[in-house]
């Protein structure tokens, strides 16, 4: 391993991004540590992943939930009610059995033999354009 990273030798890694975009990248400055590097980027990772700060993230979760919560009880529906609904759907779509899934599979694959040689023409013809 070099002092770039791991990944240092991936083609899309060869140019240097732009300034706004190292930063959104979180790419490691000479000066920091690689152990520095990931723990920030991990959190900065979860806070991406989430949405904000965990905290403000929980807050905002139970307001709607208390939102939500509030006009389903209004509605009279409670929440056995949605378990007991989806549990419903799950045994009608068992009830189907697997002829369903063979009638489904019969569209993927009638589908697919139209769909998988255009696809594959379409790219032939875009590579050539390229060139």
């Amino acid at each position: 391993m070099t002092d770039r990273g791991p990944f240092a030798n991936w083609p899309h890694l060869d140019k240097k991004p732009p300034r706004a975009e190292r930063e959104l990248l979180l790419l490691p400055s000479e000066t920091e540590s690689n152990r520095d590097h990931f723990s920030m980027a991990s959190k900065n990772a979860l806070e991406d992943f989430l949405g904000g700060s965990p905290l403000s993230v929980a807050i905002r979760l139970l307001f709607i939930s208390l939102v939500v919560g509030a006009l389903l009880m209004w509605l009279d529906i409670k929440p056995m009610d949605i378990i007991h609904g989806v549990q419903a759907f799950i045994d009608r779509i068992y009830r189907l059995g697997f002829d369903a899934v063979r009638e489904l599979a019969s569209y993927v694959v009638a589908g697919a033999a139209i769909v998988i040689p255009a696809w594959f023409v379409l790219r032939l013809l875009n590579m050539g354009g390229r060139k």
